[in-house]
């Protein structure tokens, strides 16, 4: 019963055995929690809506791909500047940060995984995000109140560039310590990363600019708070190698 919990909340089925028999790796709570409510909204409406493709010969690549197309194309739209295009962006950003979830569950559903679909998803997220940014400062150029001095694409690209590093840092977490190690904060079904759905509110109250210098302090001081965390990790590895470096038994 405790598997089948954790595979109809999207867990990997060998990664629970190991867990179920190395208690020392991690806990049951952890890869098999009580109930799929914890899970966000969005990865819970994005596995509802993918299980028909399931047994097809769409990939999560495929829809990684989609996902990509759609984040490209609103970081292109926020370019234009005016009202109406950067309200449009903002519609096809969330739609792409919500299609951003429909890989990962096809990938459970399917059990086609793979590290090379892993690191495409990551470098897809990466370049979507960060030209998010850049193409925002582009767009407002010099028509809105700065008070910082400093030119909007450059605040753009300090956004992008700590974003970047968050992305990459956690990777690395993520491939020392495990998915769980990366989990995000989350209240009511949300995430951390999911305020970018409020994007649209921005831009229907022309709040870009304001939103855009939130970025250029916000990001950076998220990425040095990673790469604590990162030294952490790193700290911690070799102590759970244990004296002979065979691992924890």
């Amino acid at each position: 019963m405790r598997l089948r919990r954790a595979l109809d909340c999207g867990y990997n089925a060998p990664q629970y055995r190991q867990g179920a028999r190395n208690r020392h790796y991690m806990t049951d709570n952890i890869l098999a929690p009580a109930s799929c409510a914890r899970r966000p909204w969005d990865a819970r409406l994005a596995r509802w809506l993918v299980r028909p493709l399931a047994a097809s010969r769409v990939t999560p690549n495929h829809l990684t791909t989609v996902r990509l197309a759609v984040g490209l194309a609103g970081a292109v739209a926020f370019t234009r500047g005016t009202y109406a295009w950067c309200n449009i962006a903002a519609l096809l950003v969330i739609l792409s940060n919500f299609l951003d979830h429909t890989d990962g569950e096809l990938a459970r559903l399917s059990g086609k995984t793979s590290r090379v679909g892993h690191v495409y998803d990551l470098a897809s997220d990466a370049a979507v995000t960060i030209l998010l940014f850049v193409s925002m400062g582009v767009g407002v150029g010099t028509s809105s109140d700065n008070p910082l001095g400093v030119p909007p694409p450059v605040l753009g690209a300090v956004a992008g560039a700590a974003i970047a590093l968050i992305f990459y840092l956690r990777m690395r977490v993520e491939d020392m310590a495990g998915k769980v190690a990366t989990r995000q904060a989350a209240l009511g079904g949300f995430e951390t990363e999911d305020v970018l759905y409020l994007l649209p509110v921005v831009t229907l109250c022309n709040g870009i600019m304001p939103f855009l210098i939130a970025a250029s302090i916000g990001a950076p001081l998220f990425a040095v708070w990673v790469i604590i965390d990162y030294r952490r990790v790193r700290q911690l590895k070799p102590m759970a190698a244990g004296p002979s470096g065979t691992g924890l038994v």
